[in-house]
């Protein structure tokens, strides 16, 4: 099978990656990641995930628990946190699943438990299943949308600048 075009089409890549092709897309990545987080956030807070901010925070680039990889050349990006609970706030859990009972060290503060490994008062908490709220999943979604979207609006504006359409 001969493809009419193919060549051309080849030696046209070869030669945009020579001119930064992989750098430029690598910085849209980059913007598209930052993007992310901040959907991801959008989501925690409209589903009402918050209450000390330590999952919220995390999904910024720079927080100490945040997951936030780009890589040159194969234009990777991965995007997360680092906190063990945040995929139980999404997709739910049972606490004590097996019904047994089960302290848990800390304080009352007010209305409001605090953890605490050290202490030596606590709650005892019995089975019981905590629905998640599906944060990560409704973010996932939109970005889904907005990246596909974005990425044709980025290909089409650098081959129209560099090939002159």
């Amino acid at each position: 099978m001969k493809i009419d075009g193919l060549d051309r089409l080849l030696s046209q890549l070869q030669q945009a990656n020579s001119i930064g092709l992989t750098a430029q897309y690598q910085e849209w990545l980059q913007e598209m990641g930052l993007q992310f987080l901040d959907i991801i956030q959008d989501e925690i807070i409209k589903e009402k995930a918050v209450d000390t901010g330590r999952l919220l925070n995390s999904f910024q680039k720079g927080d100490k628990e945040n997951y936030f990889l780009t890589s040159r050349g194969g234009l990777t990006l991965e995007v997360g946190t680092q906190l063990d609970y945040a995929s139980y706030v999404n997709d739910g859990h049972a606490i004590s699943s097996n019904g047994e009972r089960r302290w848990v060290p800390g304080r009352w503060n007010g209305s409001r438990f605090e953890y605490d490994p050290n202490a030596s008062t606590g709650m005892m908490l019995s089975s019981q299943w905590i629905e998640g709220n599906g944060y990560w999943d409704h973010a996932v979604m939109l970005y889904e949308q907005m990246f596909e979207h974005s990425l044709d609006r980025k290909l089409q504006s650098w081959i129209d600048r560099h090939f002159g359409r």
